[in-house]
């Protein structure tokens, strides 16, 4: 304090004007961060985007903006900016009109979807990058053609008595494909509400009176087996109340006949009722047993209609069965026939091979054996020339045995032989005949000359030289 008052004027007034520059500054501080604290309300979801600092996503890319649902954040003034996404449902209204089944079939689903921006982490940035600033009637377009798409999908991949019948599964299945088709804009699928299916062939309709006609029908048989059974049983009750009411005014009879001492009117009375009764319950009997005996009749109809297209159905089976077993064995057979003869065939093919085979070893053993034989004869006799006559002389016995055989074995039955008469002729040579008749039977056999001279082989000189007048055919 002291030293406030020994300042001078112009300190002191420097020091006020310091304090009030200070409070100022600090109320501007108080009011900006007053007017950029900016709290999120429960029905939007605040996007923050500009420079939102060094912060990367779990994949290593900046993020663009920052989403916020419920709280408040700051926003910081000149570097950053926001705005809010509106989560309130969206209702869209899909006539759906001629798409095809499974069946080809045309159909028409209309149906509503409720649709909102999603506030689940990563797919509330879907919406932020792809729905900020976009008016309810273009996010509404923009889901519309998606729904379109997959509810024509999957009308594609199911048939109608599913689609019409099984409306749960159909509904899960539009509801998994279009929302996990949504979730990339950053939608959510809150509603699918289907309210109604048609075809323009009319074939829902004709599913649905041919329900109708058999639960009709199942209706009818119900009521008909109840009125069958409440007839039965009113014929049960009158049978006994008959019989109740019978057997008291017999013993009524009987104690008015004790009673009264006419015995002979009361027997007529008691019989005359006992007939009575007798008769109406053998009547009610035969009644339910006609009953009973029509109702197992019929089903003793169905029974033996559901017998025979049984059996019909194991005849044809066992047929069918039979003719397929036949087939197949037939085939078997065939297959091993073919496979026997083939086997056959190729044995008798190697064996003749083999045989063959060995016939011409041995040809070609023997013809070896002689060829070398004859070699060494040729290098023995130093010569082919000398060779060969060393074999003709080695053969010489049986050519000659040979062709003495030659009309060894003639059978002459007869020779008759006409001598000259006298002197025997007039060339001397009668008396001879026979002996010139044997001898030109002799000489009628080619002689070795011959025999070579045609196989181109000369005689050896050793063994004679043919005459000349035999060499001129003299």
């Amino acid at each position: 304090m002291t030293n406030l008052l020994a300042m001078t004027p112009a300190a002191t007034t420097g020091l006020v004007l310091g304090i009030i520059a200070g409070v100022v500054i600090l109320l501007v501080v108080v009011i900006m961060f007053a007017t950029r604290y900016k709290k999120c309300p429960s029905d939007k979801i605040m996007v923050i985007y500009g420079k939102l600092g060094t912060k990367r996503s779990p994949d290593g890319s900046r993020s663009a903006s920052k989403c916020i649902h419920g709280g408040a954040r700051m926003v910081w003034p000149f570097v950053q900016a926001y705005a809010f996404l509106d989560l309130t449902p969206i209702s869209i209204n899909v006539d759906l009109r001629k798409t095809l089944s499974k069946q080809n079939i045309r159909v028409d689903v209309p149906s509503i979807f409720t649709v909102g921006i999603s506030t689940e982490q990563g797919i509330m940035q879907n919406a932020a990058e792809r729905l900020l600033g976009l008016k309810p009637s273009a996010i509404e377009i923009l889901a519309r053609d998606i729904i379109l798409g997959q509810l024509r999908l999957v009308i594609a991949l199911m048939d109608i008595e599913d689609i019409n019948a099984n409306r749960d599964r159909f509904l899960d299945e539009v509801q998994r494909n279009v929302e996990s088709e949504l979730k990339k804009i950053g939608l959510r699928l809150i509603n699918v509400n289907v309210t109604d299916i048609n075809d323009e062939s009319g074939y829902i309709i004709a599913l649905g009176r041919e329900a109708a006609a058999k639960a009709i029908n199942e209706a009818r048989r119900s009521v008909a087996e109840k009125n069958r059974d409440g007839a039965t049983g009113e014929a049960n009750a009158l049978k006994e109340e008959r019989i109740n009411v019978a057997m008291a005014n017999s013993i009524a009879i009987e104690g008015e006949n004790e009673s009264k001492a006419k015995i002979s009117k009361s027997n007529a009375t008691l019989k005359e009722a006992e007939a009575d009764s007798k008769r109406r319950a053998e009547v009610a009997e035969m009644v339910a047993a006609a009953n009973a005996k029509k109702e197992a009749y019929a089903a003793e109809q169905l029974a033996e209609e559901v017998r025979a297209q049984r059996e019909k159905s194991t005849l044809e089976a066992d047929i069918l069965v039979k003719v397929e077993i036949e087939k197949r064995k037939i085939e078997t057979e065939a297959e091993a026939e073919a496979e026997r003869i083939r086997r056959n065939a190729r044995g008798q093919a190697d064996g003749i091979f083999a045989v063959e085979e060995a016939k011409a070893r041995g040809m070609y053993e023997i013809l070896s054996k002689q060829a070398e034989g004859f070699a060494r004869m040729v290098a023995a006799a130093d010569g082919s020339d000398n060779a060969v006559k060393m074999l003709i002389a080695d053969k010489m016995e049986d050519l000659v045995k040979v062709q003495v055989e030659a009309i060894k074995n003639i059978k002459i039955d007869k020779v008759t032989v006409w001598d000259s008469a006298g002197s025997g002729g007039a060339d001397g040579k009668g008396a001879h005949s026979t002996a010139n008749f044997i001898s030109g039977l002799y000489k009628s056999v080619p002689p070795l000359a011959d025999l070579f001279g045609m196989a181109g082989v000369e005689l050896p000189k050793y063994l004679g030289k043919v005459k000349e007048g035999e060499e001129k055919g003299e």
